[in-house]
């Protein structure tokens, strides 16, 4: 009996990361739920995963360490001996601020955990795929929009995450890995309560071209696909899952 394919997703206790694990799961996959402090609903994730039959197992890392990244990966060899599919969902997203008023400490947490664990995740989950898979980055269309006067740190980590998708899908072409990005916009997930402005979607709707709000489920989607043998010609590319935005 073939073993059913293994996606590695973190931070996907909630939101977009929590939506991803499902939708993998009904599209016959094991999902490895990386989280970083809530475990109570990281375990609510993995019973929605069981129910639809498929396996899930719970590893805590806080991704923006190199040592907690490895030991994920150590445990992710000892629960299931393989991946396919890394997601590299985790991120912050600090409390709306202007540039005049943000220090190095804050500027530094949003780069280390947005943008340093995407590579060391990365780095780690290649050394894993010899026949080759997929790693899809969670970047935001913030990389292109810039976010003035809200949280340009966080703008500015998702478009080094750009920049990694674009340079790591070239370099590890040749072993048949394949790097992409979906770019979310206004999407109603918990990340806008860190922000704090808990309603930012229903402010800002009214001005996307397609006049509402996305849901996780519609991002999540857009990872599978880009993860599937149906994007096998695709990599380096990007999908905006931002309402025309």
């Amino acid at each position: 009996m073939k073993a059913n394919p293994v996606v590695l997703i973190t931070g996907a206790s909630r939101g977009i990361g929590a939506a991803t694990a499902l939708y993998f799961a009904r599209h016959g996959y094991d999902v490895c739920i990386n989280y970083k402090a809530n475990q109570q609903s990281a375990e609510k994730v993995a019973e929605q995963v069981r129910r639809v039959g498929r396996r899930a197992e719970l590893v805590q890392a806080d991704v923006s360490k190199e040592a907690d990244v490895v030991a994920m990966f150590q445990s992710l060899d000892k629960l299931f001996g393989k991946l396919t599919v890394l997601v590299n969902n985790a991120g912050i997203l600090k409390p709306q601020m202007r540039l005049l008023d943000m220090d190095a400490q804050r500027i530094n947490e949003v780069l280390t955990t947005n943008v340093t664990s995407a590579f060391l995740c990365s780095r780690e989950a290649i050394k894993r795929m010899p026949n080759g898979g997929s790693i899809v980055n969670v970047s935001s269309a913030a990389s292109r929009t810039g976010s003035p006067n809200e949280y340009i740190d966080y703008a500015a980590s998702k478009g080094a995450m750009d920049t990694l998708t674009v340079g790591l899908a070239k370099e590890v072409a040749g072993q048949k890995i394949r790097v992409n990005s979906v770019r979310p916009g206004l999407i109603y997930t918990d990340m806008h309560r860190d922000g704090g402005e808990v309603n930012r979607v229903e402010r800002l709707k009214d001005k996307l071209p397609l006049g509402r709000g996305g849901q996780p489920e519609e991002v999540a989607a857009a990872i599978y696909f880009l993860a599937s043998d149906q994007a096998s010609f695709t990599t380096g590319s990007f999908i905006d899952v931002a309402g025309g935005l």
